[in-house]
């Protein structure tokens, strides 16, 4: 009797390194490319506000797409080995377009959760990704 096993990896280095299709890997490491933009666009958006004076508003923006820009980018290199549109530049106007959506939700639950909870930026930055979360992937 035979059990089916996950493939076998020679390693940290494999895992890390060498180009998967395999869709839990892919899952992993999106999760680990999600959580780097993340705390790009947290960082950022303290650094612009909290220390540069920035308006919320412009900062979340700016953050948000810096984020969105890592998360592009750390996908395409590392994350998937196939792409779902054969056109690159069809699939970065959808991507694009899912991110402006986003940047939209981003910035009206910033603006709804500082202006009419009154609660911290930060703490709608948290509760904002969360909800972002879900529409990007």
């Amino acid at each position: 009797m035979t059990l089916n096993r996950a493939p076998s990896y020679d390693g940290l280095r494999t895992l890390v390194f060498d180009s998967t299709h395999l869709l839990y890997l892919q899952f992993a490491r999106y999760v680990v490319v999600g959580g780097a933009a993340f705390l790009v666009d947290f960082s950022a958006l303290y650094l612009l506000t909290g220390l540069l004076g920035l308006h919320y508003l412009l900062a979340a923006a700016i953050a948000f797409i810096l984020g969105l820009t890592v998360n592009y980018l750390l996908s395409c290199i590392w994350v998937f080995d196939r792409h779902t549109l054969q056109n690159p530049a069809a699939e970065l106007i959808v991507f694009t377009i899912i991110g402006v959506v986003g940047l939209g939700f981003n910035e009206a639950i910033i603006w709804f959760v500082i202006e009419k909870v009154h609660w911290h930026y930060m703490i709608a930055k948290l509760i904002s990704s969360s909800i972002v979360l879900f529409w990007n992937f």
